[in-house]
């Protein structure tokens, strides 16, 4: 059984974690009978968006404490997480994704990634743990693994941010998956451009199913 840490970046397509998009996730890894332990930095959201009229709000929310919303649960502080202690990573997209867990919202290719997120996220990768980025998670892949091959879609404007980043975009259709073999990342575009969530749910299957199987192989820890 393998066990996965979901990382995720508040509740809400606008300012945290996509729901759909999450919640897709927890059923897929369910069907693997995967275990799956919740995790979010324990700092405030860059912005409270109203979901109803897509407006800023005068208030603040904590990450940590709105992923727990989609979590139904205990949600670990990720300052107190290790990247390796996991079989594999998944980060959900929504704009907490580019907002809370990095800067790539506002940023762009200059962006910074939370320091938490890129310390578990570094540790997973040198083990040769397998990560999952979905929709606009993979700008914090760009970020920190320059050279990554992945994909976000078909948007030109942010393929071509991430290559200036170093990566390498490949186009890819709602329901499909890129698989970076070397690095051991899998992407898929989700709401970057799906029309329906049964697309959505279609492509995020196709990358728990291969982060899965790439758990089932470990491979030696990359040098450092």
């Amino acid at each position: 059984m393998s066990t996965v840490l979901v990382i995720l970046s508040g509740c809400g397509v606008f300012d945290g974690a996509e729901i759909h998009e999450s919640v897709s996730t927890l059923l897929h890894l369910d069907r693997h009978d995967a275990t799956v332990t919740f995790a979010a930095p324990d700092c405030e959201q860059s912005q409270v968006i109203n979901h109803l009229n897509s407006r800023p709000m005068a208030e603040k929310r904590n990450v940590r404490i709105e992923a727990g919303r989609i979590a139904r649960g205990p949600v670990e502080d990720l300052a107190a997480v290790n990247g390796d202690s996991f079989d594999a990573i998944i980060l959900p997209g929504g704009l907490g994704a580019a907002s809370n867990l990095s800067s790539f919202a506002t940023r762009g290719a200059e962006c910074q990634v939370h320091e938490q997120v890129a310390r578990v996220l570094r540790e997973a990768h040198e083990a040769s743990r397998p990560i999952g980025f979905i929709c606009i998670a993979p700008s914090i892949a760009a970020k920190l693994f320059p050279g990554v091959t992945l994909t976000i879609g078909t948007d030109a404007g942010t393929a071509a941010a991430l290559e200036s980043m170093g990566a390498h975009h490949q186009e890819r259709p709602t329901e499909d998956i890129c698989v970076d073999e070397a690095n051991r990342i899998v992407t898929t575009p989700a709401y970057m451009t799906a029309q329906r969530i049964g697309q959505v749910y279609a492509g995020i299957g196709k990358l728990v199913d291969r982060v899965l199987a790439m758990a089932a192989r470990p491979q030696p820890a990359a040098a450092k």
